[in-house]
């Protein structure tokens, strides 16, 4: 009789992930500085002579409805009794790395997004008994009697779901999607939750009958991918809340790029071009400071017209010149043919010497 050998193959334990979220950052540290603003319509921005944008606003601002990226000029004609500050990005820096000192007492593996956005990796944690919901809970309190700020988090097994938990209960707001649960949430949630997928992808989704994932669900990957090219694949995976992105504690700058916006629009494709030298010059001075080990792979130009559509040209080019920028303009220029608001130029830069390719990050 044979003897039977019983070998354990350890699973690798399912993940928890945290996604952190301060509430209208730069607003909050403006009203802690300033106690009289707490209750007033208040906003971080540039100036309207300067044709600036809503960089955050409180919430008293958003009931009017004030947002992030949306003009100033039409901020105050929505709420004419707005304060409007240009804000004071060192004093936000600082307190950025308040928080992100007391993130680091819970996990080594934090993925920084922005100055007020985190991804913790908190897989196999022996703090909190190992619940992830409780180390949430922890960091949140912790983070406002040390700094006064408000951050709402998120919990799941990845990352999109996390980052979707964070937004559910805004302001002050913690949600947990277990795995039990994820299912059924990630079926009932809206397409537009769905990272990438704008108001034209929406239209498109509606159009196909589409508006939640459990509807995305039904359609077969071959129909996404005809509709939507690669991000189809992306849509199939999202929909059914699959995400096997790793929380990356290191990600490679894989492009520098400069922009302008302009106090008169530039009324035609020759007063573009005139802004050509001006933005090269500043595009070389700021890839100086990347300049070692770094290969330059493409160029890329963006513009952004009077109505406020936007649109981006590239191309390969390892010593981009002033005609490959000029080239790109033009192809740019000539998809919307009107007066513009603001330009971009940028380099696309391979990764450093003895490194492997790394994530793409958006240029502008």
């Amino acid at each position: 009789m044979k003897s039977v050998v019983s070998v354990s193959h350890s699973l690798p334990l399912p993940r928890k992930i945290i996604h952190l979220d301060c509430d209208c950052f730069f607003a909050a540290v403006e009203m802690l500085a300033h106690p009289e603003w707490r209750d007033v319509p208040l906003a971080v921005g540039g100036a309207v002579e300067r044709r600036g944008v809503i960089s955050t606003c409180n919430y008293p601002a958003r009931t009017f409805g004030v947002h992030s990226a949306m003009s100033s000029a039409r901020a105050l004609k929505l709420c004419p009794q707005l304060k409007l500050i240009s804000g004071n990005m060192a004093r936000y820096r600082e307190v950025s790395e308040q928080i992100f000192a007391i993130y680091r007492r819970f996990s080594d593996q934090i993925e920084p997004v922005s100055l007020d956005e985190a991804y913790l990796d908190v897989t196999g944690s022996r703090l909190c008994d190992g619940s992830a919901t409780r180390i949430a809970e922890t960091i949140r309190q912790q983070v406002r009697d040390e700094t006064g700020i408000v951050v709402s988090a998120g919990v799941a097994q990845n990352k999109f779901l996390a980052k979707v938990a964070s937004d559910w209960n805004k302001p002050d707001g913690l949600c947990v999607i277990t795995p039990e649960q994820q299912g059924e949430f990630v079926a009932q949630l809206d397409v537009k939750k769905i990272p990438g997928v704008g108001p034209r992808t929406q239209e498109k989704l509606m159009g196909l009958g589409v508006g939640v994932c459990s509807e995305l669900q039904s359609l077969p990957l071959i129909e996404l991918q005809n509709h939507f090219g690669r991000f189809g694949e992306r849509l199939w995976q999202l929909s059914r809340g699959e995400d096997d992105r790793e929380v990356r504690t290191h990600r490679e700058r894989k492009s520098v790029s400069v922009e302008h916006t302009f106090s008169q629009d530039l009324p035609d494709l020759a007063a573009c071009l005139d802004q050509l030298e001006s933005l090269m010059d500043d595009l070389n001075t700021r890839y100086e400071r990347h300049r070692e080990a770094r290969q330059i792979l493409g160029a890329v130009v963006k513009i952004k017209f009077n109505n406020f559509s936007q649109t981006t040209a590239e191309c390969r080019a390892e010593q981009p010149h002033k005609g490959v920028f000029a080239s790109l303009m033009e192809e740019a220029w000539l998809r919307g043919a009107r007066p513009v608001r603001l330009l971009g130029l940028g380099y696309r830069l391979g990764p450093r010497e003895g490194e492997a390719e790394a994530e793409q990050l958006p240029l502008f």
